[in-house]
């Protein structure tokens, strides 16, 4: 049986091709299980962001993609969404557009009595984020960070 991230990345290989076709990014795909159903959620996006025919185009291409490949076992829902205004830093490019602006950030264990924080984002590293709060600047590890994106609350 394949793994959650094995069909993952065959649903990427599958989506990359119709998203550039269309000059969407694709932020993420994730395959979950949720109150006893599986999900596949493809989230893209573009600049301006995604509008509902934008999602309606990529799911019809991807479904027909996926039927014709047929490798998901279970059955599943397919879903295709903007990531939303709090969608979670990944990649580097989502880094890159959040230097200098405040980001909210959740960790697994807490550095300096703090489990969530925001902060300004300062700089990142394959295994660091470093951030900028009133009192100090904090370089975290990546694998403490359980969510990190950009924030709404000021």
């Amino acid at each position: 049986m394949a793994t959650a991230k094995q069909y993952e990345e065959k649903t990427t290989a599958l989506v990359q091709p119709i998203l550039d076709e269309h000059g969407f990014e694709l932020v993420d795909v994730e395959y979950v299980k949720e109150a006893g159903n599986w999900y596949l959620r493809a989230y893209i996006d573009k600049p301006g962001g995604i509008t509902i025919d934008d999602c309606e185009i990529v799911s019809r291409a991807l479904s027909d993609k996926l039927d014709e490949e047929d490798f998901i076992d279970a059955c599943y829902v397919l879903e295709v969404s903007s990531p939303g205004l709090t969608r979670p830093l990944k990649k580097p490019k989502d880094y890159e557009r959040n230097i200098g602006k405040p980001i909210d950030i959740r960790l697994f264990r807490a550095v300096n009595g703090v489990k969530e924080l925001t902060a300004e984002l300062v700089s990142y590293t394959d295994d660091t984020v470093t951030v900028k709060t009133d009192d100090a600047e904090l370089t975290l590890e990546r694998k403490n960070i359980s969510m990190i994106r950009q924030s709404f609350t000021e």
